[in-house]
């Protein structure tokens, strides 16, 4: 038995797979924001919670918001920033009594997608995360490509190209928690979609509620959604430009809002160097579970 972590900046899931990568025991709990030691007691006792349901003892995968940095063995890059500088891996298998494997959460939805989901067969696959932050992650036959230095793929801390006067105008007052002004993730996200129409209309909102107004006929609701369109697929379409992926697959909240996939394949070509671009742009099959998936998936599988 496999079992898979996916460690979010408002949730924590596990879940156990066995070896035809079949659905054993699912959990989930709020993430203990802010809380190194009781972030780690959290997944302890999911991981408990899953053997005890099942009777099984198994493999542990953690995907996490960020990396670990090959010199240091440190996290570095997590915009759940308590981890940051932790030795995140050592210190819970310290607690679970066994090794574990690490890996970027977005590299976990990649894998996952190329394994058994929207990207099965491709042989690259460029998986993006947009929800309370952004990234993207990168399997190359079914396999994390991680880098020599743990951030292929981190396409959410480049700034977001051919910004416009209302890009800079949305980035008063705005700074990424990485230290720099101007990333796509600031953009992109669900926290930044939530932002734009916040800053439009001085009130705040979800982003399920904002989408609802969408479809109620709300101006200003519509044209944060146009923003959004808009930046998206210029950051998606720097990531072609440099890596030409067989296949996008989107994860995350903001992966739910359907009209996307109409939407953005024709503003991509208008950025693509030489206008031309038929890249797929999919849905992951997996949906919020393709990360946790991909998590158990860091095992080799029997």
């Amino acid at each position: 038995m496999r079992i898979g972590i996916d460690l979010g900046g408002t949730k924590i899931e596990v879940i156990a797979l066995d070896d035809d990568g079949e659905t054993l025991f699912r959990k989930r709990v709020a993430t203990p924001r802010g809380d190194y030691q009781a972030t780690l007691n959290a997944i302890v006792s999911l991981v408990s919670d899953a053997e005890l349901a099942t009777g099984q003892k198994g493999t542990v995968g953690v995907g996490i918001p960020g990396t670990l940095s090959p010199v240091t063995g440190r996290v570095k890059n997590a915009n759940s920033t308590w981890l940051n500088g932790q030795f995140f891996d050592a210190d819970l298998a310290k607690l679970l009594g066994r090794p574990v494997k690490v890996a970027n959460d977005a590299n976990c939805l990649a894998v996952s997608e190329a394994v058994d989901g929207a990207g099965k067969g491709a042989k690259v696959v460029f998986a993006v995360i947009i929800g309370t932050g952004c990234g993207a992650g990168i399997a190359i036959n079914g396999q994390v490509h991680s880098g020599g230095n743990g951030v292929a793929g981190e396409w959410g801390h480049n700034p977001l190209p051919w910004q416009d006067e209302q890009d800079h105008a949305f980035l008063q007052g705005e700074q990424c928690y990485c230290g720099l002004v101007g990333c796509t993730e600031l953009f992109v996200s669900g926290t930044g979609f939530m932002s734009d129409y916040r800053k439009y209309t001085g009130e705040t909102k979800t982003g399920s509620e904002i989408i609802e107004l969408i479809g109620a006929g709300d101006q200003h609701a519509t044209s944060v959604m146009h923003n959004y369109q808009s930046r998206l697929a210029r950051a998606l379409a720097q990531a072609i430009n440099m890596l030409d992926p067989d296949v996008i697959v989107l994860g995350g909240g903001m992966s739910n809002v359907d009209n996307l996939y109409q939407t953005l394949p024709p503003l991509i070509r208008n950025w693509v160097f030489g206008r031309e671009c038929d890249t797929p742009i999919r849905k992951a099959v997996h949906g919020d579970s393709s990360g946790v998936r991909g998590a158990a998936w860091l095992w080799p599988q029997n």
